[in-house]
């Protein structure tokens, strides 16, 4: 590859693949609402609206390969869930179809459903069958909750553990999960980039271990030395609490979120995964371990 764009390259997971695409050499446009200056002499940046078809356009101008890094969790300020991943995704897929992209990588998540009640969830899942529709050969990674150094979520779970020796969990705490190490997300994109093999193909992107989200926080709990009680908060509660939560400028927690944990968020039995990329993921108690005791 040559040139990659990257949509979404300032967020969470866009800024780790665009450093792991620079690591190995490629010439990486960051494309987004609000890009940042660039950072090296491999970098390039640009304002783009993945909702604007003539913004994304001129973004994958010229590209080899495209990355779709963009997400939403919070419907806002003129952004729906359908204008980001179903409208701005098939915009992304076109875009390269007709521009003759060679390779196309789209971020989804692991539960994406076109049939699922939930906005965001079903959104996502539409997303992804347009994309398909859109680019055949674009290759789909559905990544499980991500963790990583600067994440929001184990860092957002910390806060929770530190501030008070009663910590709400929706639902007990019961929803499954097997967190990924967002540098071995980074590294799928980079070799499914590489790879002619896996085109059209969907990965499913689950971490070394399933734990409950109980679990999770009492292993953060165990790390900062701090003994909590847990509170169980029902769906019913947990929802008003999250549209609330959304009128803050970060929102701690969303409705998007609230509808995720209904179910266990683990890859589908006998679906492809890090381990057919060649990765080996990275376990949760390594990311634990950088937390300062409190």
């Amino acid at each position: 590859m040559a040139l990659v764009t990257v949509f979404g390259g300032t967020g969470f997971l866009g800024r780790h693949i665009a450093e792991t695409l620079a690591r190995d050499g490629e010439t990486v446009r960051i494309a987004a609402r609000h890009p940042a200056p660039p950072r090296g002499d491999r970098f390039a940046s640009l304002t783009a609206d993945i909702r604007h078809e003539s913004a994304v356009a001129a973004a994958v101008a010229g590209a080899d390969a495209v990355v779709n890094a963009v997400s939403a969790y919070v419907e806002g300020g003129g952004i729906t869930y359908r204008d980001v991943h179903e409208l701005g995704a098939g915009n992304l897929a076109r875009a390269c179809r007709q521009q003759g992209v060679q390779r196309l990588v789209h971020i989804s998540g692991i539960g994406a459903d076109p049939v699922s009640p939930s906005r965001y969830i079903g959104a996502r899942g539409r997303g992804d069958l347009t994309v398909q529709q859109g680019f055949p050969r674009a290759v789909i990674l559905r990544p499980s909750v991500m963790f990583g150094p600067d994440d929001a979520f184990l860092n957002n779970l910390a806060k929770i553990v530190r501030l008070s020796p009663v910590v709400p969990v929706i639902a007990g705490g019961r929803t499954r999960l097997q967190p990924v190490h967002v540098s071995d997300v980074a590294e799928a994109v980079r070799r499914c980039l590489g790879s002619p093999s896996v085109e059209g193909k969907t990965y499913e992107l689950g971490g070394a271990q399933a734990c409950s989200l109980r679990e999770i926080m009492e292993m953060i709990a165990a790390r900062l030395g701090r003994r909590c009680r847990f509170l169980s908060i029902p769906f019913g509660l947990a929802y008003p609490l999250a549209r609330l939560s959304e009128l803050l400028p970060a929102a701690p927690l969303t409705i998007a979120q609230v509808d995720l944990l209904r179910d266990d968020n683990l890859p589908a039995a006998g679906a492809p995964g890090l381990a057919e990329l060649g990765i080996t993921p990275r376990y949760l108690e390594d990311a634990l371990a950088g937390f300062a005791i409190s």
